[in-house]
């Protein structure tokens, strides 16, 4: 690997909506960040799960479908291969019934320049986790119903 072949970690992030509300606010988010060269997006997948659990893809390449799920349909070419049939039908196992999801892979280009200066400097990632936001969030807010003492 080249000092020109360094990445930054990759993730993934499922997020789900109830029913149709997908507005795509989120995507407004994440575009933002992909300009800013924050994060670069490898793979989307929009997943429906109905009522009855019967799982379904939404085609974001459809004109009308894009329309339905604002500016989502803006990350329409966003295919790397690293998303697979296996993680999708994760997914939409993590999935309650009646409800709509987007699975998102992304790296984090912002690590970039760190990583490569670890590298350069003879380092090595031996360990990585991430703490769930909603855990973040959780933690807080316990934090904030603690009385001084």
């Amino acid at each position: 690997m080249t000092e020109d072949d360094v990445y930054g970690p990759v993730d993934f992030v499922l997020m789900e909506f109830e029913g149709d509300r997908l507005t795509g606010r989120g995507a407004v988010e994440i575009l933002d960040l992909v300009d800013r060269g924050i994060v670069r997006i490898y793979d989307i997948a929009v997943i429906g799960k109905t009522d009855d659990g019967e799982v379904y893809a939404v085609d974001l390449a459809q004109e009308a479908v894009a329309a339905e799920l604002g500016d989502f349909g803006e990350l329409v070419g966003a295919r790397s291969g690293l998303l697979g049939d296996e993680d999708v039908a994760e997914a939409a196992n993590a999935m309650e019934p009646g409800r709509l999801a987007v699975l998102i892979v992304f790296e984090n280009t912002w690590a970039v320049p760190f990583i490569r200066a670890v590298r350069a400097s003879g380092g090595e990632l031996i360990a990585s986790a991430r703490i769930p936001a909603q855990d973040v969030m959780d933690a807080m807010d316990a934090l904030d119903q603690l009385s001084p003492i």
